[in-house]
């Protein structure tokens, strides 16, 4: 069993920075990969970026440029540094993690971007 725990949603102006952080705890030497998804009113989860146990990272044409996943395996946290923030990001933003028996998700954080 694996639980994750976001923080570092909030309200920001466009143009703007956050960071958010998923700290993973239980069984986390099972984890190989892990994501952050966001999903929007109306709107489909979509993932935003991922990064393996090995530090490949991915990210959606979106995001590109503007955020930065990281990630500390020695304290079980992903990252997600998120910079020129546009109202589009405006979204609850989930952690997810892959283990070789099943995927954990955190509960969700809020991310609203606004002048």
């Amino acid at each position: 069993q694996v639980q994750l725990v976001e923080s570092g949603g909030g309200s920001v102006q466009p143009g703007g920075s956050l960071r958010l952080s998923c700290a993973a705890t239980g069984s986390t030497f099972s984890i190989y990969a892990m994501r952050w998804y966001r999903q929007a009113p109306g709107k489909q989860r979509e993932l935003v970026a991922a990064i393996t146990s090995g530090g490949s990272t991915n990210y959606a044409d979106s995001v590109k440029g503007r955020f930065t996943i990281s990630r500390d395996n020695a304290k079980s946290t992903v990252n997600l540094q998120m910079n020129s923030l546009k109202p589009e990001d405006t979204a609850v933003y989930y952690c997810n993690a892959d283990t070789p028996l099943e995927g954990y998700w955190g509960q969700g954080t809020q991310v609203t971007v606004s002048s």
